[in-house]
């Protein structure tokens, strides 16, 4: 009943979330594009290749094989990637880096969703070498087991710092968490996750920036950059999508693209704010604002950026509360 009913809440949230008024700028966004493979329905981790040129990895969600899928920017699938050694109780997240020894791809794969929070005693996280050429194979993981320092939880963000490669997990929850692994993960014995800062609610994804600057987590409605220290940088409004699932930086660090689950789903290109990006990344101020008082006025944050919850934010999650209780009560009834 677990699955049941978090998809109910975002079904009446994203309601909510629609009704509550428009938080995208439609000429802000671009659709990249939809994924043409029938076999990826569940889309639910989003990452894009460190070394081949317009490539974008996903994989799909609970009740799927562990298997990855190797994209063009048109969304035609060009391998397909199973992984040896490894399960998938419910993949909820992914990620990408570089290994700057070797300059190879790494991919992670995080197999750690519980809907039922304690289901499993641990929950797994694969690493995989990208491989050198797109074409079907099966590929070794090396498995790494975690635990919360806390106790179980549901989770589905999963980020690696670039720089540092240490990994980090997002839990899902009302009073979500951002929870740090060891610098050194064991592959022989469950690594712990130690709580470092707060995350947003129920938060879907996350993903760092190529150079670590920053880093970004996705709930249903909206995405919120923080630094690496934890505190919050802008909220960048979002398209509206039918179940967001996945975030991550273009390689430029400049974007963020996001999907959602569901059959030929699409992934969209969201530009950072310019205020939100590090000062090397930012346009010049003569070719954006040719005025200082235009300068002076797009480095005030808007409404909908500033840090906390707005107005807007309370009033969406009280109405998905409302929406949630009814569909409780409702299967309540039906299962006496």
């Amino acid at each position: 009943m677990g699955d049941v009913l978090i998809r109910a809440l975002a079904v009446a949230a994203v309601t909510c979330a629609v009704t509550a008024g428009p938080a995208f700028a439609d000429d802000a966004r671009e659709k990249l594009f939809t994924f043409k493979d029938a076999r990826i329905t569940e889309s639910s981790g989003l990452a894009v290749s460190p070394t081949h040129d317009g490539v974008y990895y996903t994989h799909n969600d609970s009740a799927a094989a562990p298997v990855f899928y190797a994209v063009d920017a048109n969304g035609r699938t060009k391998a397909t990637f199973h992984l040896r050694g490894a399960e998938a109780r419910d993949w909820e997240a992914m990620a990408a880096t570089k290994d700057a020894s070797t300059g190879r791809g790494v991919l992670w794969f995080a197999d750690i969703g519980d809907n039922l929070d304690g289901a499993w005693p641990d929950i797994s996280v694969y690493k995989v070498t990208e491989p050198r050429t797109l074409r079907d194979a099966t590929l070794p993981a090396v498995r790494y087991r975690f635990r919360y320092e806390d106790g179980a939880r549901n989770a589905e963000g999963l980020m690696v710092h670039p720089r540092t490669g240490r990994l980090y997990v997002v839990s899902k929850e009302f009073a979500g968490s951002v929870y740090a692994a060891p610098k050194r993960l064991r592959a022989d014995r469950p690594n712990i996750l130690r709580r470092v800062a707060a995350a947003p609610i129920m938060a879907t994804d996350a993903a760092y920036a190529p150079d670590g600057s920053s880093y970004v987590v996705r709930t249903y409605f909206s995405a919120t950059l923080y630094k690496p220290s934890g505190e919050s940088i802008a909220k960048v409004p979002m398209p509206e999508l039918a179940q967001a699932e996945s975030i991550a930086y273009t390689a430029d660090g400049r974007s963020l693209l996001t999907g959602s689950e569901g059959k030929s789903s699409p992934v969209y290109r969201v530009p950072i704010p310019e205020r939100a990006l590090p000062p090397a990344s930012r346009p010049s101020p003569s070719a954006t604002s040719p005025r200082p008082e235009a300068a002076a006025e797009s480095s005030r944050p808007a409404a909908s950026e500033r840090e906390g919850l707005t107005v807007r934010d309370v009033l969406v999650w009280f109405a998905a509360a409302v929406g949630a209780i009814g569909v409780i009560a409702f299967i309540a009834r039906r299962t006496r």
